[in-house]
């Protein structure tokens, strides 16, 4: 009889460990986005690279973003580098797991002067944003809107990355979380720093 208790009492002790961690990951962004950085960490989660170079090149001119001091940046000012544009938010747990490898690739490129990262607060709440990357000390670069976007380049799913050759043409259109700081990323990034057309 005791031992029934006893395995009884363990499995309701392992029960009610595993529905406050579901309910934890459910209800609790920074738990989730914790979790979905352990999944690519584990190698989950890549960015498909399958994706070819669109011959079209896009009005970078008609796509411009503002920096906290109400700079107006147009995409067309940054032709001929490679531009790592991100849009995410604070409250979405798939951005927050993205953002340790986007950090973690923009430290590599920071002194490039070919390539180029917004981050585009989606709430277009510059002291939150900037809040989160000073509490977790990135020095991402974070922009807000100052355009209409194309759909073709922004649908309004977060986090969605874009990346745009030097000639203004989108390399990679990426939904959803992804690992950016793979080798395979990195090698994709330098080879488009080698595009000379």
């Amino acid at each position: 009889m005791t031992s029934f208790k006893q395995k009884l009492t363990r499995k309701n002790i392992f029960n009610s460990i595993f529905i406050a961690l579901l309910l934890l990951v459910l209800f609790v962004p920074s738990a989730k986005a914790l979790m979905l950085q352990g999944l690519m960490e584990i190698g989950l989660f890549k960015p498909s690279l399958t994706s070819k170079t669109s011959t079209t090149t896009t009005d970078l001119a008609a796509i411009k973003f503002k920096t906290a001091k109400g700079e107006i940046v147009s995409l067309a000012d940054l032709q001929g580098k490679v531009i790592f544009l991100n849009f995410w938010a604070t409250w979405c747990p798939p951005c927050l797991a993205e953002i340790p490898s986007v950090n973690k690739l923009y430290e590599q490129y920071k002194n490039d002067p070919e390539v180029v990262f917004l981050l585009v607060d989606a709430d277009s709440d510059f002291p939150k944003a900037q809040a989160y990357m000073d509490r977790k000390k990135y020095k991402l670069p974070v922009y807000n809107f100052a355009s209409n976007l194309p759909e073709s380049i922004f649908k309004g799913s977060l986090p969605t990355t874009i990346v745009f050759d030097k000639k203004g043409r989108v390399s990679f259109n990426g939904e959803g979380a992804a690992n950016y700081s793979s080798p395979k990323f990195i090698t994709f990034i330098n080879q488009l720093k080698e595009l000379k057309n």
